[in-house]
Order: structure tokens, then sequence, then C-alpha cells
């Protein structure tokens, strides 16, 4: 996701998506581990949108 599509999302949305993000990334983690992943860099773009989506919720929450 992008910075700007994560922007637009509203606050209990974008929970949710942060909370199917941290699931996915957890399954693509264990999956890497039993046999490799056809494109290993998965991993690392789904880490990162779920850095993206935990900064944009604490600035929202430092906003209010």
């Amino acid at each position: 996701m992008k910075k700007e599509e994560i922007k637009k999302l509203e606050t209990k949305d974008l929970e949710e998506k942060l909370n199917n993000a941290v699931k996915d990334y957890v399954t693509l983690k264990l999956n890497h581990q039993v046999s490799p992943l056809e494109n290993p860099s998965q991993i690392k773009i789904a880490r990162r949108d779920i850095a993206r989506m935990n900064t944009e919720l604490h600035q929202r929450e430092l906003n209010k």
C-alpha cells in the first residue's frame, strides 16, 4: 500500500487492514521457512506496509 492510500482510510479500517497484514506476514514467514517462496521480497514488502500503517496510526493518535 502506498502512503496516500493509507491516509485515505478511516482509523477503524486501517486497524483492520493492519491486523490482516500482520497475519499475512506471519503466514509468509512460516511458509518461507518450510519451503522457499518464489519471491522472497514479498516478506520485505509486507513488513514495510505494516510499518507504514503503524506510523499512520501513531500519527493520528498524536494529533488527537
